[in-house]
């Protein structure tokens, strides 16, 4: 007699899973001391014998299928590991009590879930009604997106039904997540989608509040924004009206401002990206914008460098600022003395970072319709005025074979299929809130597919991220994606058509008939990689244990559950080293810890600058948009270590770079358990890094002992 189905506890009867039961007796046979697969598959046999011969051809539930695992190992001789059992038993029944309250008394037998996951969800996704009472579950949430997105393949005369089950079991199995605006808005009276958009502002007030109120537009339904300002005369500029002008950075106050007013009243944070090309006649005013740690807090910013700018630093020359009005230069700078500037705002406060404009503009698909000034709200995602993008990200982790030793390429092939259809769905049924933005948006379909949980598969591969063979799997990976997704995007456009703009493209120009003029996005997977309980994007993890503050007053406690399973494996787990490592950060130096296990088990704060950024470009061999990564800095990192930072990036072909030293803000993010006074006293630089502001131009440069010019102006610089 064979077990078929099995009855779950809302009452569903299913199919009966025997993994399920192996990999519950593997576990608890790891907590007892063994680590032998096959003594869990004998006694999971054991217990599926006992099944059938109690209860026939009845249904049994989980609750009577656990009774006799119990039993059964008892029965075995198996006593540590029957022990073990139960007490993985009461623990899954308060995690499944505490998920239970956080879905206020809704079970989800669907999805497994940790309990941040949960916490997320509940906060920002999950439809409520005006009471605050949930309207769905996680399931029902993946559905409602699901349906939403796949009504698009009814314009190409696809079988919405199929996509919709498609869809729908790769984000249940968390093998694919779309961006935040998806999973909010689709199958709501929002329905906007689309997470990336660039918006133009032209020289003229009538553009500048245009921007201003499209921001808001967007802001309020969960997108973000870039802008370049650089197309706006400089401060005390002529205007033709007996006045002078305001100059970029005054208008960009009025963004800001508004962006904190729209984000008060919504549950995503709005955020902008605002960039000024480094020959701008008001540069020296946008690199010190944040040098009070209080100003623009709701703009990422970054300097648009030319190569011509960087060739100039590199041979310490002077280099022009152009009104951007008249064309004209007005004056000159050194190119070495406001990169200096930069370094040392970016090591102070993290802003600015760098974007190079002329590598965006190497791989701009559509030069006809003009040039790239401008990325998305977190760089990752270049696009023309008025384009907007969706975006989405493979977890690789979902990809790693059974045995931890390589990748499933079948199925991997198969995940990139279905999320590049999936995301060129979005461009069809999501709700612009502009027409110009509709109009641009679908006329390149451009997309942003990514990925998220890198730095775990490396931990199960047990290749170290700061290593020649962490590189290979990064171009290993990202190949293979590029691949796959432009053979589907040209799949696609055989079924569909090209993109309205693909006569006046370069992939025309190959004749390489392709649905989407871009395809590829690195975005930092904030949100979508908390629920699916992974590293985030191509970044190292922070720590193996640390804390996350999540939309402001919410605190989430990770613990790298790759680490768990090894520590465990191999012996060593314990409650103590548990809270010890949360409290250092990093396993290093842990003796405690085999050295086999510390060499891979690396995080952001073990690996150098070098190592970051070339995993940066690694990736970026094969991004055809761009990169969002934080290249983070210990506490006690000089000067000259972010500035030779942005330097390799330049050298290794990035299109852009954002440093972050650890402890440079009050209030970050993420940081592991230590205090902020401990890190200091521990950590502090090894040399004074004195900064200066110059009273002429305003520039914050580091002043070596003896020097008494500013770098940037030449201005004498009285003791």
């Amino acid at each position: 007699m064979v077990l078929t189905k099995i009855t779950k506890r809302d009452g569903r009867v299913v199919d009966f899973n025997q993994e399920k039961i192996t990999t519950a007796i593997f576990k608890a046979a790891q907590a007892a001391g063994s680590s032998d697969p096959a003594l869990a598959k004998r006694l999971s046999d054991a217990v599926v014998h006992s099944i059938a011969t109690r209860y026939g051809t009845r249904a049994p539930t989980v609750e009577e299928i656990q009774d006799l695992v119990e039993d059964t190992l008892i029965a075995s001789g198996e006593a540590k590991i029957g022990k073990a059992y139960i007490l993985y038993r009461q623990k899954r029944t308060e995690l499944r009590n505490l998920k239970k309250a956080i879905l206020q008394g809704k079970t989800d037998e669907e999805t497994d879930l940790s309990l941040n996951a949960l916490k997320v969800l509940e906060k920002r996704f999950l439809r409520k009604d005006a009471n605050g009472t949930l309207l769905e579950t996680p399931s029902q949430l993946f559905r409602r997106v699901a349906a939403n997105v796949a009504q698009a393949e009814a314009f190409f005369g696809g079988d919405t039904l199929a996509a919709t089950e498609k869809f729908y079991e790769r984000m249940r199995k968390l093998e694919f997540l779309p961006n935040t605006p998806t999973l909010m808005n689709a199958g709501t009276p929002v329905q906007q989608l689309v997470a990336s958009f660039v918006l133009p502002v032209d020289d003229s007030v009538e553009s500048i509040f245009d921007a201003l109120k499209h921001a808001a537009l967007i802001h309020k339904t969960g997108g973000g924004t870039g802008f370049s300002f650089s197309r706006l005369r400089p401060r005390n500029d002529f205007t033709g009206t007996q006045g002078y002008a305001n100059g970029p950075i005054k208008f960009m106050r009025l963004f800001d401002a508004a962006t904190e007013v729209i984000k008060e009243g919504g549950v995503q944070r709005g955020a902008n990206m605002g960039i000024l090309r480094v020959d701008h006649p008001d540069v020296l005013e946008f690199i010190n914008l944040k040098a009070d740690g209080k100003s623009f807090t709701n703009f990422n910013l970054s300097v648009g460098v030319t190569d011509m700018f960087m060739e100039a630093v590199l041979h310490d020359r002077e280099y022009q600022l152009v009104n951007p009005r008249t064309k004209q230069p007005v004056t000159t700078l050194s190119a070495r003395g406001v990169f200096d500037n930069i370094v040392a705002l970016a090591w102070q406060r993290g802003d600015p970072g760098l974007v190079f404009l002329d590598r965006l503009n190497q791989h701009n698909v559509v030069p006809a319709l003009g040039e790239i000034e401008a990325t998305d709200s977190c760089g990752d995602q270049p696009l023309l005025p008025n384009e907007s993008s969706p975006l989405g990200a493979i977890n690789l982790l979902a990809c790693v074979t059974p045995d931890g030793k390589d990748l499933d390429w079948a199925k991997f092939r198969s995940l990139v299929h279905d999320a590049l259809q999936f995301l060129d769905d979005v461009v069809e049924v999501t709700r612009y809130p502009l027409a110009e933005i509709e109009r641009a948006s679908k006329n390149t379909r451009k997309i942003g597919l990514g990925i998220m949980g890198f730095a775990d598969v490396l931990y199960h591969l047990g290749i170290p991220y700061n290593s020649e063979e962490g590189l290979a799997w990064a171009e290993r990976i990202m190949k293979f994606i590029k691949d796959e997704a432009f053979a589907k995007s040209i799949a696609l456009a055989e079924q569909r058509g090209t993109f309205p703009a693909w006569q006046d493209s370069t992939l025309a120009q190959r004749n390489i008939q392709a649905r989407n003029a871009s395809f590829l996005t690195i975005a930092p997977t904030g949100t979508i990689s908390m629920i699916a309980d992974i590293s985030p994007s191509l970044e190292p993890n922070f720590a193996i244990s640390f804390i996350k503050n999540v939309m402001g007053d919410t605190d989430l406690v990770y613990v790298n559950k790759v680490f768990s399973r090894l520590a465990k494996k191999r012996a060593f787990y314990s409650d103590q080293l548990m809270r010890e490592i949360a409290e250092r950060g990093s396993i290093q130096q842990m003796q405690d810890i085999p050295e086999d296990v510390r060499r891979v088990f690396v995080t952001a704060q073990d690996i150098t600058p070098e190592w970051h950024i070339r995993m940066q470009a690694a990736f970026q061999k094969y991004v055809d948009n761009a990169i969002s990564k934080t290249i983070n800095f210990p506490v006690d990192a000089s000067l000259q270590d972010v500035a030779q930072g942005f330097l390799l990036a330049y050298k290794l072909g990035c299109k852009g770079l954002t440093v972050y030293r650890d402890h440079s803000l009050d209030q970050q993010v993420i940081h592991i358990a230590r205090t902020r006074k401990h890190a200091q006293q521990s950590a502090a630089p090894a040399e004074p890094q004195e900064l200066q502001r110059c009273a002429e131009c305003g520039a914050t440069i580091q002043f070596s002992q003896g020097k008494a010019v500013c770098q940037v102006c030449g201005t004498a610089i009285l003791p």
